[in-house]
């Protein structure tokens, strides 16, 4: 009887642990809008300041957004960076945090939002396999005008885009994998999310030339 309790409870153990999941923490100052494909809903008055992540490798897309002093007047205005996407390599039960480069608080934030540095610790101090990719995305970039017309996609439609694809398992490589939409029979939608993806991880001549194609082609 002691030898199958012993085995239930290791049992239960096992199936627990395998259940548990990581934790990525953001400050205030910043907001998720995107994991793998998908958007993460979250707003001024409903901060989402975790984010539980499974083990694999995820591209999560966050930006910097604050209040700052005017520099006319006694007021305060809003500032918010573009997007960057961090892929972050999760391979156990790890408490993790993102922070500006410099410390605790940004102390430039106007400087801060047009390039956000910012490092990822854990809470064990083990060692954190990721990358952060910097984009000028914005809601009237060229990107949204061009794919857009006139229904143009917010931050969040091309972040979703720009995460987009399957998570890929921890003994998977670094390659990135392009983005799957959800209706693959939406050739059209897979089309533009793809063109979006690859703009994303493209260099500025690369940008430049496309830019140059595509104007060509309206």
């Amino acid at each position: 009887m002691k030898s199958l309790m012993s085995i239930t409870v290791i049992l239960a153990l096992l199936g627990s642990s395998s259940a548990l999941a990581a934790n990525l923490n953001i400050p205030m100052s910043f907001e998720y809008l995107a994991i793998d494909g998908k958007k993460v809903e979250s707003s001024l008055f409903n901060h989402k300041a975790d984010l539980e992540l499974s083990p694999g490798t995820h591209k999560i897309a966050i930006r910097y957004h604050d209040m700052v002093e005017d520099d006319f007047s006694d007021s305060e205005s809003f500032i918010k960076s573009s997007p960057f996407i961090v892929t972050l390599a999760v391979d156990g039960d790890y408490e993790y945090t993102l922070k500006p480069a410099d410390g605790d608080i940004v102390k430039q934030p106007k400087s801060f939002a047009e390039s956000p540095q910012v490092v990822i610790t854990r809470t064990d101090k083990g060692t954190v396999d990721y990358k952060v990719l910097q984009t000028d995305f914005t809601e009237d970039s060229f990107i949204t005008s061009l794919f857009g017309g006139g229904n143009k996609p917010d931050i969040a439609a091309i972040t979703t885009a720009a995460t987009g694809g399957a998570v890929i398992a921890s003994s998977a490589g670094s390659t990135p994998t392009a983005p799957v939409t959800a209706n693959e029979a939406d050739k059209g939608q897979h089309a533009q999310q793809m063109l979006q993806y690859w703009w994303l991880h493209a260099d500025n001549k690369t940008r430049k030339e496309f830019m140059a194609w595509a104007i060509q082609q309206l």
